[in-house]
């Protein structure tokens, strides 16, 4: 093999491999926080939001952008000063993050995974 293929070929697996799993979260303990938007990214792999829930700043990570467009969650859905609910599972090491599985954000509820 010629190395400009090696070279392409290992470039492009480089994303997939820099993935990460689900596994920090965990899927037994499910939280469901409500809360004003102090922050948001709707940027890739992943968007989020930081929000003030029970007393604590939470980040909660989301879906990617072009899932949560298809399925009818714009940005300004979650831009800061917007109040939000979303019921996910907690990190594991982290004690105020969590994975959303769902949001709900301008009267809409939205399914993320």
């Amino acid at each position: 093999m010629n190395r400009p293929f090696i070279t392409a070929a290992f470039s492009l697996a480089l994303p997939a491999m820099a993935h990460h799993g689900w596994s920090e979260y965990d899927s037994s303990k499910t939280l469901t926080l409500t809360g004003k938007v102090i922050a948001s990214g709707y940027e890739h792999p992943h968007g989020h939001v930081r929000l003030e829930a029970d007393g604590k700043t939470w980040t909660a990570v989301l879906a990617p952008p072009s899932r949560m467009e298809n399925r009818g969650l714009a940005p300004d859905a979650i831009k800061p000063g917007s109040t939000v609910t979303v019921v996910g599972y907690p990190n594991r090491e982290k004690p105020t993050e969590m994975r959303a599985e769902r949001i709900t954000a301008g009267g809409k509820t939205i399914e993320l995974r």
